[in-house]
């Protein structure tokens, strides 16, 4: 990836998820039940919830309100069942994008994704068909100005697979979905806090937009995340 607008889009990726705030509890909940439906409510043995479960309580979620949702997915509580789905397609210009949906109603959630993609100038492809420009991975970053040979030194000795730093400054940590639990772990027992911490769709190479063609995009982008099951939406666009 091109280093020198990374922090630029990181900026403004949390400014549009901050604009849409209210509808991330909708978006945790669907996470908590689905990791704890697959791989139970023991946060010893599922990984997947004990991330889920920490955002929630970065998002100021009430311990009531996990608990409950644990206990719909698992059976304890009658519950909805979500399912996991992921789409693939085109934006402006040939960028790719990949859609991860939860929903209990997959003739819904195609048709809406469909939709998006058709309305606003993007394609629905098949499964498969932009995945492969995208590496699935642990992806921890720090502000311009942090501590690059302190923080290389803990990720390193961690097991990270590699540190970057961007033109702009930022130092951006990569490892596998694998080791992303205990890396976190080990930089923030070091007293290194990151600016974003996740396991993601990073993609391998990125497609510059300007002018017309970055709000088209940009346009794509909200219909698709302002879709009621849509849970994350990853890209190779720089805006």
């Amino acid at each position: 990836m091109a280093g020198h607008s990374k922090w630029a889009n990181i900026q403004h990726r949390k400014g549009r998820q901050d604009e849409k705030r209210g509808r991330i509890w909708t978006r945790l909940i669907r996470e908590i039940m689905v990791a704890a439906r697959l791989g139970g409510a023991d946060l010893d043995i599922n990984p997947r919830l004990r991330l889920a479960i920490e955002k929630a309580k970065a998002a100021n979620m009430p311990a009531d309100n996990i608990k409950r949702n644990i206990d719909k997915a698992t059976g304890n509580l009658e519950g909805v069942s979500y399912e996991e789905i992921r789409y693939e397609g085109y934006g402006i210009a040939g960028a790719a994008i990949i859609v991860d949906t939860m929903t209990d109603n997959k003739v819904r959630t195609v048709a809406e994704v469909r939709h998006a993609f058709s309305k606003y100038g993007g394609n629905l492809g098949t499964e498969g068909s932009v995945s492969f420009q995208f590496k699935h991975c642990g992806q921890i970053i720090f502000a311009p100005g942090s501590d690059e040979e302190r923080i290389m030194e803990i990720a390193l000795d961690a097991g990270a697979d590699d540190v970057i730093t961007g033109d702009d400054g930022a130092i951006e940590v990569l490892t596998s979905a694998f080791q992303f639990e205990s890396l976190q772990k080990a930089l923030e027992a070091a007293g290194i806090k990151p600016a974003v911490a996740e396991v993601t769709w990073r993609p391998e190479n990125t497609i510059e937009l300007g002018g017309e063609d970055a709000l088209k995009m940009q346009k794509i982008l909200d219909v698709l995340e302002d879709l009621d099951d849509v849970q994350e939406v990853y890209h190779n666009a720089e805006l």
